[in-house]
């Protein structure tokens, strides 16, 4: 089960990534600790079934749902997540798959059932906890960074830190890419002072105009973020939060991201 959870594909990415495993401190072997694979087939098995880390099979898996979440911990705290997602960025650019020069970005909402960091009133589920994903992606929707905020944040208060969230993705001549050309949103982004600061940068704001009746035509080309949430919701852990830790949950939503670029290049190959 675990090939099935984490294919050699993956794990031939994941594998130089993980934190060097602590030193022991006493002369007595102890218990064995268990692969770094199979740690990830466990934490793999959470984020698709979206089941509690205490339901874990472990007699299938081969590891606890507790020692999955410290893994996941451990990985997240030693920044595995980012560099791996920047490492299957910068594989699609190569194979040419990866197209910056358009992208779009968005929000959705989440149900936080926990409580923890980054959690506040939703202001479409009647005020009750949540949560926001918000991700940007190029214009075939793979995801080029994503992030966490409470469910009361705005979207365009995302927009500025998402594009510096976009690592440095190299694989062609020339210098890495890193910002797009255009940018595509919706109505919620609609602010002079959003656009000023895209123009800064060098990039053009292509935003739906608040008031103006249906029908931008803008759907033709951001549709793609849409499909995006889909794809990161077919993970069932990352429809519901669970996690009260937000590191943590942000950790899964980037290994989610992850799995999308490796789908994606396998298609490409």
């Amino acid at each position: 089960m675990t090939d099935d959870l984490v294919p050699d594909d993956l794990w031939e990415r994941v594998a130089p990534l993980p934190p060097a495993p602590p030193a022991r401190r006493h002369r007595s072997p102890g218990r064995v600790r268990v692969p770094d694979r199979v740690a990830l087939a466990g934490i793999v098995y959470v984020l698709r079934k979206g089941v509690a880390w205490r339901d874990v099979p472990a007699m299938l898996i081969g590891c606890s749902g507790v020692t999955g979440w410290r893994r996941l911990r451990d990985c997240t705290q030693a920044g595995v997540w980012p560099r791996l997602h920047q490492l299957l960025l910068t594989e699609l650019r190569t194979a040419g798959k990866l197209e910056m020069d358009d992208c779009a970005i968005d929000g959705s909402h989440i149900r936080a059932l926990k409580g923890g960091r980054h959690v506040g009133p939703s202001p479409v589920d009647r005020a009750r906890p949540g949560s926001k994903h918000h991700v940007i992606v190029d214009r075939q929707g793979t995801p080029l960074a994503v992030s966490l905020t409470g469910g009361n944040r705005h979207d365009v208060t995302q927009l500025i830190p998402l594009l510096d969230a976009i690592p440095p993705i190299s694989g062609l001549r020339g210098r890495p890419r890193s910002r797009p050309k255009r940018l595509f949103a919706d109505r919620g982004y609609d602010f002079d002072k959003y656009r000023r600061l895209l123009w800064k940068r060098g990039i053009k704001p292509v935003i739906a105009q608040r008031g103006a009746p249906h029908g931008s035509g803008l759907g033709r080309t951001r549709w793609v973020v849409e499909r995006t949430f889909a794809w990161l919701h077919q993970f069932k852990r990352l429809r519901i939060r669970y996690e009260r830790r937000a590191d943590l949950h942000q950790g899964l939503l980037e290994l989610a991201c992850s799995i999308i670029c490796l789908r994606r290049l396998r298609k490409a190959l």
